[in-house]
């Protein structure tokens, strides 16, 4: 019998691979076997939630069997209260991309839902890799299928944001390799073991200096470019405007995850005194990031870049909770992540809904929608409101976390962080008022329909998990506590070994 962990990480994309095999003409089957597929999956990932114990920290559901034994690799797998929310939200959004490109995604539908399954194992096999080796594999096999989505299926301007997003994203993975190749050399030259196993090396207490200097700025720029942290912020733009909707509701929801769990997972038990060292420079680039992707979402015309640049906003709170380095800040890092997928997926597939029917994402295209699509508006309104952080809504539980986290490391930093909330008030209400309320202001908004049933059945589930955070939140905190505990004492204990 195949482990669980395994089973879910491989499924879509052995399924995928099963799907060349089906005739190009068969569109239906295509996409019911797609859908299935995911929901599958979806449904084997739960019992990883309930079958997880929350009070224990170490890692769990763990898989360990040599794979190239000579060269210390070996497929190790499993997963803690930090990569546990990131496989279940990974799995729960894939199916609703999948049933948003249902109609509309009809060029080339099968190689869209082989790629499309096929970056799902690449993301799941990242959040449970446990092996450096086997993770950079993973790491790297998920950027073809999303160059590729983004290059194939994407807009007019596709080939240069797919461009972008590849040079982008290697340059900070070769350095990483690096960096992984070096960690593994000092670790042997100093046990006499060569491997590349991550619960061993991150027993190692490297000395401080140039070497972990080096190996955390390899490691966070390769984290940093995939989060975004401003400034290497400029590829995501692109990349989410060109993209197809689903590939945006996947890039939003579930690869820019991979770049703040990067740092949670490899960069402060790994190199903790070079954590501690530079983390007020990261506290200074998310702070900037906040503002900075509040200020510039506020003035775009075109309703998904408004939303490509919330996010450099939303994940500069995550990078500020992770080196808060206390429990408050890195525990609503990690709830962040799992609200930004919910909320910004969502914004994402109300805006290719809307587009779908009006062929434009301009703000000045639209007005009146309130009388128009009232169902779409009212859903609309909840997402917006959990994006921006109300309280009884799934993003302020992060948000107040992270805060009260970093009032605690650096108050003034902490106060101009704060001001992002109250922009991202401005931009998402004030793109809400123009787009929803008001006069009709083109003729052809008159004959746009209300939701249809696909649309209900995608976008009630996340709003359902949206309220179901908001007013339960230890749900899924309590989950993570455990670990984060268990990182933060690791971290302090490694740290202060040679002082």
């Amino acid at each position: 019998m195949i482990p669980l962990v395994s089973l879910v990480t491989f499924l879509p994309g052995a399924a995928g691979l099963a799907l060349l095999f089906v005739p190009r003409r068969s569109v239906g089957v295509l996409r019911v076997a797609s859908l299935a597929i995911t929901l599958v999956t979806f449904v084997l990932s739960l019992p990883l939630y309930f079958g997880f114990a929350g009070d224990i920290s170490g890692y769990q559901f763990e898989e360990n069997r040599p794979w190239m034994p000579t060269l210390g690799a070996a497929y190790h797998v499993g997963i803690d209260g930090i990569s546990l929310l990131l496989v279940l939200l990974t799995t729960f959004l894939m199916p609703l991309a999948l049933a948003s490109a249902w109609g509309v995604i009809e060029d080339r539908l099968k190689e869209f839902m082989v790629t499309i399954l096929i970056l799902e194992t690449g993301m799941l096999g990242v959040f449970v890799s446990l092996d450096l080796f086997l993770f950079y594999v993973f790491w790297e096999a998920m950027l073809i299928p999303m160059y590729f989505i983004i290059g194939v299926w994407g807009g007019p301007n596709r080939i240069y944001a797919a461009v972008k997003f590849v040079l982008y994203t290697m340059v900070g993975s070769v350095l990483m390799l690096v960096a992984i190749l070096a960690l593994y050399y000092q670790y042997g030259a100093a046990t006499g073991r060569y491997t590349f196993d991550l619960p061993v090396l991150a027993q190692y207490v490297m000395a401080p200096g140039r070497a972990q200097d080096f190996m955390f700025l390899a490691f966070g720029l390769a984290f940093a470019i995939k989060v975004p942290l401003f400034p290497f912020h400029t590829w995501l733009p692109d990349a989410h405007v060109e993209a197809p909707t689903a590939g945006s509701v996947v890039l939003a929801g579930v690869l820019l995850k991979m770049g703040t769990y990067g740092f949670l997972r490899f960069c402060l038990p790994l190199f903790p005194d070079a954590s501690l060292a530079f983390g007020p420079v990261v506290w200074t680039l998310a702070v900037i990031g906040v503002i900075y992707g509040a200020w510039v979402s506020t003035v775009q015309p075109d309703m998904k870049k408004l939303v490509a640049y919330s996010s450099v906003s939303h994940l500069g709170f995550v990078m500020l909770g992770i080196f808060t380095f206390n429990q408050q800040g890195l525990v609503g890092s990690l709830i962040q992540m799992v609200n930004h997928g919910l909320s910004t997926g969502a914004l994402f597939l109300m805006v290719g809904m809307i587009y779908e029917r009006r062929h434009s994402r301009l703000i000045a295209d639209f007005g009146g929608l309130w009388r128009i699509v009232p169902a779409f508006s009212a859903l609309f309104l909840v997402v917006v409101l959990s994006s921006l952080g109300l309280p009884g809504l799934n993003g302020f539980v992060g948000e107040f976390l992270i805060l009260v986290g970093a009032f605690q490391r650096n108050p003034w930093l902490a106060a101009l962080a704060t001001s992002g909330i109250i922009f991202a008030a401005v931009y998402l209400l004030w793109m809400y008022q123009r787009v929803i309320f008001g006069e009709v202001t083109r003729d052809a908004n008159l004959g746009l329909t209300d939701l249809t049933t696909r649309e209900w059945a995608v976008l009630v589930p996340v709003v359902a998990l949206i309220v179901w955070i908001g007013v339960y939140p230890v749900a899924f905190t309590g989950k993570t506590e455990a670990t984060i505990e268990a990182l933060i004492a690791q971290v302090e204990a490694k740290a202060s070994a040679h002082r």
